[in-house]
């Protein structure tokens, strides 16, 4: 029978991907106060669903799993530039 031996070096990647992950989150929470709730619902399902894609990335062993924090905050980021520049939001 052979041992399928895993890496620990995705694993701890993943780990670290998915505490920044719930860092992105926050903000992604506290945007309520200056992003209007029609706007800020999809965001959130944007990240759920970037969630869900990093613990399938950890749970294949893949090496890209910090993409997803990184990916949610550009979005975030560019979401707010946008409605605080062209939309007029407030901060």
């Amino acid at each position: 029978m052979e041992t399928l031996i895993r890496s620990r070096g995705p694993l701890a990647v993943a780990v670290l991907a998915g505490v920044l992950h719930l860092v992105v989150g926050f903000y992604y929470l506290a945007g309520g106060l200056v992003i209007p709730g029609y706007v800020l619902l999809p965001l959130w399902v944007a990240w759920f669903l970037l969630a869900w894609w990093l613990v399938t990335l950890a749970r294949r062993n893949s090496w890209w799993t910090p993409l997803a924090p990184v990916v949610a905050a550009v979005l975030f980021v560019v979401v707010l530039t946008v409605g605080e520049q062209v939309l007029g939001w407030q901060g």
